[in-house]
């Protein structure tokens, strides 16, 4: 027995700034429509506003681990239905252990459309995959005017929620666009039925809700005070921006290039390259306003606001992760606070930095520090806290994107240096240029070309990758970039080649509608759709791919996906591109296979390719990093590495 579920719902919390478990949580919260069917059949919609039960039969499949239920992003009717079924059903509900209702029994067709290389939005896969049945254009309307607050007017007798009373035309609309909702989310399923996301990857989603529902706890002590703190900062900034520059609003790009043009200083932008160019040359007057410009613009603080609307009763932030969010290697992507881009923390003395902000000692912080905003953005990791009476530990993998293209690429000497527990950048360097290169000794200056070139070139980047990596401020001259270019791709021949060889496999497959394999990857192109099978087994997928011309005159491969500006376009790729993907997602299966081994040790967040655990005093350290670090059996002969630290608050170590 399967279900197809689409709920119609009603809070007073704003679901985009506070995430759905704090909606679901409001005791304002309600459902409204409950669509469904079952096994494929007739679409029922259930009233539950004006009076409609569901049926035993159906609660009793919801708590069910032996039914299946399917809904688009099913996280939410299944957090919706865990809320709704604790209070209207309790004893239902007693049954149950866990906060929510299991995910195991929950299957996601927007995860399912995910790994299809398909937008995330119902709207957007049902005009992708042409289907008959498209989710109706006046949901938007329709969800406005009965799902959330209404401003309260003379006109509507100064009611703040409109019912179905209200509006009975608009509330049978209502009804049939949920009816439409379940129909779409089941033809998404049809049109995917010949290509089934493989078990391996459904328990990956499964164990991402378990962190979601599990959620990380928050010092909001840190928190409140920061924001408090920031308040009295900016204040202050502002006011010292006024009396110096005499602007009514210095926070104006266009009075403040005035100002610094009718002072000597003639510039197009103010961005943040822009500022800090300007700075080097600037006397102390403008210094000091360009400078008090750059903490005013410190927008990493803004993260504490996204603490605080996301924060649940329980104390804790739940749903920061997208499970298949980065649909070209099927990483996740961030939500809410997005702990993937949290700034780093070199303080020495962080500890005591958050003690004062724990007093909500401003006066102390703006005599210790320069730089209020600047300390701000750098504790803003510490408001990740364990429980009481647990710690941390924090495990991350070694350079485990270039173990991954060393191994698939068979670049031995590479090889040879994650064996011996080498620096790479070092080594690197060393074959680069031909002489030894030490971290802290002879050559040590070469390191950091090592470095960015390391960084910078792996998936076919040349000078522009050089230069967005920073290397022009990083001290190398425009006329090094090329020889770097140079001397990276000679000392790595074998990655070079397997750039190409990935080229030509992508396009042999592409033109001919056959079957490729280079270096471990599988190439398939049929149904309108290229396959790249990974060791593990999971397939990237790419749609409507076919050949034309790329921006620089050549052949290439082009497909249809998610581009940068998150519309569906036609995106073109070449062997590099396609080695980056397949390098990203083979990384991403090895976190998943370490997150699984780890299952038991209450893995509250992941940032990248670490995995941070709240877990008791007594567990040991070493035992974790030797776990997280075992190959997994799908790709025998990788070296990896992990290291960790405990820590009583979040940090980078």
């Amino acid at each position: 027995m399967t279900i197809s579920i689409d709920l119609e719902t009603y809070s007073d919390v704003d679901i985009k700034t506070s995430g759905v478990y704090k909606y679901v949580e409001s005791p304002n919260f309600e459902i409204l429509l409950f669509g469904y069917s079952v096994d494929g059949g007739e679409v029922a919609v259930l009233d539950l506003k004006c009076g409609d039960e569901i049926p035993d039969d159906i609660l009793n499949a919801i708590v069910s681990d032996e039914v299946i239920k399917w809904a688009y992003n099913a996280s939410f009717e299944r957090l919706c239905l865990s809320v709704y079924l604790k209070r209207s059903y309790p004893s239902i509900y007693a049954n149950l252990s866990e906060s929510y209702l299991s995910p195991e029994s929950w299957r996601c067709s927007m995860v399912w459309a995910a790994y299809m290389g398909l937008p995330l939005s119902l709207e957007l896969v049902g005009k992708v995959l042409n289907l008959s049945e498209q989710k109706l254009d006046e949901g938007k309307a329709l969800i406005r005017y009965f799902s959330v607050p209404c401003a309260s007017t003379k006109a509507n007798g100064q009611r703040t929620r409109n019912l179905p009373e209200h509006a009975p035309d608009k509330w049978e609309r209502f009804k049939s666009y949920n009816k439409r909702d379940v129909e779409t989310e089941m033809a998404v399923q049809a049109k995917l039925r010949n290509f089934p996301v493989p078990d391996h990857v459904w328990d990956e989603y499964h164990l991402d809700q378990e962190i979601n529902d599990r959620g990380i706890l928050l010092d909001m002590d840190v928190v409140e005070y920061a924001i408090r703190i920031d308040e009295q900062s900016r204040e202050e900034l502002m006011q010292r921006m006024k009396d110096i520059t005499g602007l009514e609003n210095p926070n104006s790009v266009m009075q403040m290039k005035e100002w610094l043009a009718q002072n000597g200083m003639e510039t197009d932008s103010l961005d943040k390259k822009a500022v800090a160019s300007l700075l080097q040359m600037a006397p102390p007057k403008l210094k000091e306003v360009l400078e008090i410009r750059q903490q005013l613009a410190k927008s990493s603080v803004k993260k504490y606001a996204a603490m605080q609307n996301l924060c649940c009763r329980d104390g804790r932030a739940h749903g920061c992760f997208q499970f298949y969010g980065a649909n070209r290697s099927g990483r996740w992507a961030g939500r809410h606070i997005q702990l993937q881009n949290l700034p780093q923390n070199h303080m020495p003395d962080l500890e005591q930095a958050r003690e004062l902000v724990k007093q909500c000692n401003y006066d102390a912080l703006r005599m210790l520090y320069d730089n209020v905003p600047a300390v701000l953005s750098e504790l803003i990791r510490t408001a990740f806290v364990p429980m009481p009476g647990c710690k941390f530990i924090v495990s991350d993998f070694s350079a485990i994107e270039a173990r991954v293209l060393s191994f698939i690429a068979g670049e031995e000497w590479r090889m040879e240096v994650f064996a011996n527990n080498g620096d790479i950048y070092c080594a690197s360097a060393s074959e680069m240029f031909g002489i030894s290169v030490e971290k802290h000794g002879q050559n040590a200056h070469l390191r950091q070309k090592g470095k960015i070139a390391e960084l910078a070139l792996g998936y076919g980047g040349s000078i522009g990758a050089l230069k967005s990596m920073g290397a022009l401020e990083q001290g190398l001259k425009e006329d090094e970039l090329q020889p770097l270019v140079d001397a990276w791709r000679s000392s790595n021949p074998n990655i070079v080649d397997f750039w190409w060889a990935v080229d030509r496999a992508v396009k042999e497959a592409v033109i001919r509608k056959t079957d490729t394999q280079t270096h471990g990857i599988m190439f398939s192109c049929k149904s309108g759709m290229l396959f790249l099978r990974l060791p593990s087994g999971r397939k990237l997928a790419y749609a409507k791919p076919h050949m034309g011309i790329n921006q620089f005159g050549s052949e290439a491969v082009l497909y249809y996906g998610v581009d940068g500006q998150k519309k569906w376009s036609e995106i073109e790729s070449y062997g590099p591109k396609f080695v980056e993907n397949i390098v990203q997602a083979i990384s991403r299966d090895i976190l998943c296979h370490a997150m699984k081994t780890l299952r038991n040790c209450r893995i509250v967040a992941h940032v990248h390719d670490e995995i941070i655990i709240e877990c008791g005093k007594d567990v040991s350290l070493d035992a974790v990093c030797e776990q997280m670090g075992r190959t997994p059996p799908w790709i025998r002969g990788l070296l990896l590495r992990a290291d960790g630290y405990e820590c009583s608050f979040y940090k980078k170590d």
